[in-house]
């Protein structure tokens, strides 16, 4: 009876941790999302309407912290490989979609937090 008590409460532990111990999202899906900004990230102007959906369909699909943090470390990989992004303007992004965050966009965000 002591063992099946102790299996039941592993079972258990790995039930209530196993959302925070892998990502479910990957970087082909946040830059799928988010490759309809990229022109806007450049050169500012008006949000492409597909750019909000990206930034949605992504905000709703990273609720875990791990996804958060496998979403963010992916922006910040791309956007240090990339010229000529405007952060000012990526900054902005999310509150012009209608997406609050509650961090500040930036190429020297610590990911981990």
């Amino acid at each position: 009876m002591a063992v099946f008590k102790v299996a039941c409460m592993l079972v258990m532990c790995m039930v209530v941790v196993a959302p925070y111990a892998e990502a479910a999202i990957s970087c082909g899906t946040v830059v799928g999302d988010l490759s309809p900004c990229l022109s806007y990230l450049r050169s500012g102007g008006t949000v492409p309407g597909g750019c909000c959906n990206g930034i949605k369909s992504l905000n709703g699909a990273a609720k875990t912290t791990p996804d958060r943090q496998t979403a963010c470390q992916c922006l910040k990989t791309l956007a240090g490989s990339m010229q000529g992004l405007n952060f000012a303007v990526a900054s902005a992004l999310p509150r012009k979609c209608g997406v609050n965050i509650p961090y500040q966009i930036s190429p020297t965000i610590d990911c981990t937090r």
